[in-house]
């Protein structure tokens, strides 16, 4: 028994609860969900793809996730759609069989012309195809829903080679569950969960994938007006979560937002007792009412989120953090003033692209982008407030 060979990769997501930023993880299952739900209340059996192995420069990384339909219908993307025609053929097998597949592609050099791509990507990488339906519980599938719902971190294991006629490679191991994998694979489950990193648990029979489940980084806007619409809309699009409040009934308004996850109407001296705040990756203070930003900015500053943005000129951030004292001090390395990365353009759309576009950069790339790097940003779109 080897135990667990993690594969290292650069910073790309957030804990469960989103208050720090960890190791990359690829398994993103919202896009996945529709077509799920759709096929599990049909009864229909469907093709999971994971992405178990890469080399080169590749779309996606060890750990994506695509689910593909007896009738072709897929969601999720291993590649930029060069490659999913051919793979859901591939399924169609998996799902009539049972039988799991590991699919492998090669775009380096002459093995790309074989495949008539011409895609220049100058990689490889290897699929495992396993069957989820009625008969296995739609698993991993169910778990990996269940756990998202309650935003619980999670890992899951698939065989993807044995020897094993009673463990084939498709069999999935569930944190506490009862497939009989090696002891180690559950001690790498619980690690996967903890460190939100891939690995491999190998033995003289098998080969276990481990993966963590990627949860969404969740955005807190304070702050509903108008211009807060394309924020939501942008974050929405990436799957993010987003919570908005405001004191202004006019504005705290659920219909104006149905991409929002939470909309609350409350005054800013109640935002500690209306939200758990240690449960957000980020942050960002937009209310256009001065006395409201520094209420919110009070309350962020005792918070462990470890990015907040501040929508308005330099001149009015230095003037909020002399109002807060003593408070500035924790707010300082966090702080993001103004918001947003110097993308030209001030329509409502264009800051709210550059707010999204800082607010994925810290997200995925921390190192690249210092708490005390967008201080500096004086002519960054947030600045037009």
């Amino acid at each position: 028994m080897t135990g667990c060979t993690t594969a290292t990769r650069r910073s790309n997501g957030v804990h469960a609860g989103g208050a720090g930023i960890i190791a990359c993880m690829e398994a993103l299952l919202d896009p996945l969900l529709p077509l799920f739900e759709r096929e599990r209340a049909a009864g229909r059996a469907l093709a999971l793809g994971v992405l178990v192995g890469t080399e080169g420069s590749t779309y996606r990384k060890p750990g994506a996730l695509i689910l593909i339909a007896a009738n072709g219908d897929y969601a999720g993307l291993i590649s930029g759609g060069c490659l999913e025609g051919d793979l859901r053929e591939h399924a169609r097998t998996v799902i009539e069989t049972g039988a799991a597949q590991t699919v492998g592609y090669d775009t380096r050099g002459a093995d790309d012309l074989v495949w008539g791509l011409g895609l220049g990507c100058e990689g490889a990488m290897r699929i495992l195809l396993l069957r989820a339906g009625a008969d296995n519980g739609w698993q991993p599938l169910t778990h990996l829903a269940a756990a998202l719902a309650a935003r619980r971190a999670t890992a899951v294991g698939v065989v993807v080679e044995s020897s094993r006629s009673d463990l084939p490679a498709g069999s999935v191991a569930l944190p506490g569950g009862s497939v009989d994998v090696a002891t180690t694979v559950q001690a790498a489950l619980e690690r996967a969960t903890r460190d939100g990193r891939v690995c491999w648990v190998e033995d003289a029979s098998t080969r276990t994938f481990v993966l963590p489940l990627a949860m969404p980084p969740r955005l807190l806007l304070l702050g509903a007006g108008p211009d807060t619409i394309p924020v939501v809309d942008f974050a929405a699009r990436l799957n993010w979560k987003v919570t908005l409040v405001d004191h202004r009934p006019a504005y705290a308004v659920a219909a104006h937002f149905p991409a929002a996850e939470r909309v609350v109407l409350a005054r800013p001296e109640e935002l500690g007792a209306s939200l758990d705040l240690g449960g957000f990756s980020a942050a960002v203070v937009m209310s256009h009412h001065l006395p409201s930003d520094l209420t919110y900015l009070r309350a962020l500053a005792t918070s462990t989120i470890p990015y907040v943005g501040l929508l308005g000129p330099a001149m009015r951030r230095d003037r909020l953090l002399a109002d807060l004292g003593a408070d500035a001090q924790a707010l300082r390395p966090r702080l993001h003033a103004p918001v947003g990365l110097p993308l030209g353009g001030r329509s409502p759309e264009s800051v709210a692209l550059a707010i999204v576009a800082q607010l994925h950069a810290f997200v995925h790339t921390p190192e690249a982008d210092g708490p005390k790097a967008a201080q500096a940003g004086a002519s960054s779109a947030g600045a037009a407030a």
